[in-house]
């Protein structure tokens, strides 16, 4: 599994993971981008989702001790 993080049009940061390594990611995430004048990250999840069932977004907490 490889763990990414991604900003979308609205800066919106989110994780994700994959089992896609990085070069297949970025070829993935250019071939949306062709498709789409706006970029959201929701979208791109569901775009990934067709071509890797296990691909998710990750929820990041932030915890202090």
């Amino acid at each position: 599994m490889h763990y990414y993080r991604i900003y979308d049009d609205h800066e919106e940061l989110n994780f994700f993971k994959s089992t896609m390594d990085e070069k297949k990611i970025e070829e993935l995430l250019k071939e949306f981008e062709r498709e789409r004048q706006q970029y959201f990250n929701l979208d791109f999840m569901e775009f990934l989702r067709k071509k890797d069932v296990d691909a998710e977004i990750i929820e990041v907490e932030n915890i202090s001790y």
